[in-house]
């Protein structure tokens, strides 16, 4: 059973601010937590949350991996299908992500780093407005082959699907209409490329939906819409955060700075640290025993990585970032079948992007009270995060 003092609320507005003190009671003395108010169970310690995301046959994704109920009812995504479609579809789309197309974008990262570093205007800069929620949707953008003049509004859309009102795990009005717009943007834009194909990733599905018939239209724009909320969103929040814990421990920063061969490890202990997915829904297949609590089967919850990355049973001093720690084991792109197939691209535009930021920020400043985080139930980090940066 819970502690009767025990409350863990993934909607509520004071966990998105600093949900670890909640992670670490839940690790420590509810372990297999469910919430009877909610109706939802929530695993937090690392050894729980690899072995749960391994078990796949009782740790369905098939109902979405968001809480709310129907979630998982729109186009088929990658990230909610189970075996054995889901091992069909991960090796016909894996193709876009191999090593040598993933290193093919360094060069063009690159250049829409410096394109946006040189549009800063001013000794104050937001690195959210002002970088990071430009550089991961041109990216995912150009895989997709969405032309520039559409990238503001599909980011806008994305934005709109993660926002929830305080304490509601539903979507809001605005996130329904942004979805429904999604979706029909990019029906209309695979649509397009069946009568005239390019050379983009978008043509690739197509052609492999037509051609060969492996994919369904569905789940052509299923594999979009992940791509362009999961690629974009999750990597704009991995580069805010990355920039909130260099200005929170610039003598990390500074280390950074003199030997900028430390950048690669330096985003694991983000990524270890504060991820930006916080947590992933799974619905259990039958009943299941853990910690001397019976999770029901049916019943939907939380497997939570940023709680897992954190546990003391992993890691020595798991409250302290270190960007020397080797923090090999983390969670924050998942584990087994489902780990995340973006992982590599994600690490790669962070560490270009941090090549390039911090020695045009050097000794910036956060200020924290005009930051604004992102009101999820699964993903955190910032909306607004203001930089003084030393002239």
């Amino acid at each position: 059973m819970n502690p009767a003092s025990l409350r863990y609320d993934p909607y509520a507005y004071e966990t998105h601010e600093d949900p670890y003190p909640i992670y670490k009671r839940l690790r420590d003395e509810a372990p297999a937590y469910v919430d009877e108010n909610r109706g939802f169970w929530a695993l937090s310690r690392h050894a729980d949350v690899r072995a749960a995301l391994d078990n796949g046959a009782v740790f369905s994704s098939a109902e979405g991996i968001t809480l709310e109920r129907g979630s998982g009812a729109l186009e088929p995504m990658l990230i909610e299908i189970d075996p054995p479609r889901h091992t069909q579809l991960r090796a016909l789309v894996s193709r876009a992500f191999t090593p040598r197309r993933i290193a093919e974008l360094e060069a063009p990262i690159r250049r829409a780093s410096r394109d946006l570093i040189d549009s800063f205007s001013s000794t104050r800069i937001d690195a959210i407005d002002d970088f990071a929620a430009f550089l991961p949707m041109a990216v995912i953008s150009a895989m997709l082959g969405v032309p520039v003049i559409d990238q503001d509004q599909i980011r806008e859309w994305s934005n709109s699907m993660l926002h929830r009102e305080e304490g509601s795990s539903e979507l809001t009005a605005e996130g329904y209409r942004g979805a429904a717009h999604l979706y029909g943007y990019m029906d209309d834009l695979v649509a397009q490329r069946r009568l005239v194909p390019g050379p983009d990733l978008l043509s690739d599905l197509v052609t492999l939906q037509t051609n060969e018939g492996a994919l369904t239209h569905q789940e052509v724009l299923g594999f979009c819409f992940l791509l362009i909320i999961a690629g974009n969103e999750t990597t704009t929040k991995l580069l805010g955060n990355a920039i909130f814990w260099f200005g929170e421990f610039p003598d990390q920063r500074t280390m950074l700075a003199s030997d900028p061969s430390m950048i690669p490890l330096a985003i694991e202990e983000v990524l270890r640290y504060d991820t930006s997915t916080q947590a992933l829904a799974r619905v259990l297949t039958r009943d299941i025993t853990m910690h001397g609590v019976t999770l029901p089967e049916g019943m939907k919850g939380l497997l939570l990585f940023a709680a897992a990355n954190r546990d003391e049973r992993q890691w020595q001093d798991p409250d302290r970032f270190d960007v020397k720690r080797n923090p090999a084991g983390h969670l924050a792109f998942g584990h087994g079948m489902h780990h995340c197939l973006g992982a590599a691209l994600a690490r790669l535009e962070t560490r270009v992007a941090l090549e390039e930021l911090l020695p045009v920020l050097g000794a910036y400043e956060v200020d924290r009270a005009a930051c604004e985080r992102v009101h999820s139930g699964n993903v955190r980090g910032f909306t607004r995060l203001p930089l003084n940066v030393p002239t």
